[in-house]
């Protein structure tokens, strides 16, 4: 499922000391996702599809219907955007993945979501 859509995804992260425990080997970070419907037809997110990596190697995979508890609407140049988060076991880890986009025709296609590092700040150099 290859897309010729132009629906760029950017990707923000930020380490939340305050709900991670790192004694614990609990890290949490927030992530916020803005998706952009470049192309000239009204889009609509129905999945998504996640693989997170910690520094163990230890790989999950997540998958569901929508974001966030919804399933976004894009008109043509407009964006969508989102915050989530993720709890890893590692100070450091990474995520990637796709969603799972439909045109108004339900021509489906995946918006790839480019590999991001979750990392504890000072953790690397």
């Amino acid at each position: 499922m290859t897309s010729h859509f132009n629906v760029p995804v950017e990707v923000e992260t930020l380490y939340i000391a305050a709900q991670s425990d790192p004694a614990a080997g609990r890290f949490v970070f927030a992530y916020t996702i803005t998706i952009r419907n470049h192309s000239d037809q009204p889009l609509q997110l129905l999945r998504r599809y996640w693989l997170i990596t910690d520094a163990n190697g230890k790989q999950t995979e997540v998958e569901g219907d929508g974001v966030v508890g919804e399933q976004p609407n894009l008109a043509p140049g407009s964006s969508y955007r989102y915050t989530s988060g993720a709890i890893l076991e590692t100070p450091v880890g990474t995520m990637q993945g796709h969603y799972e986009m439909a045109t108004e025709q339900m021509e489906r296609f995946h918006a790839a979501i480019p590999l991001f590092r979750l990392a504890m700040p000072n953790i690397l150099n």
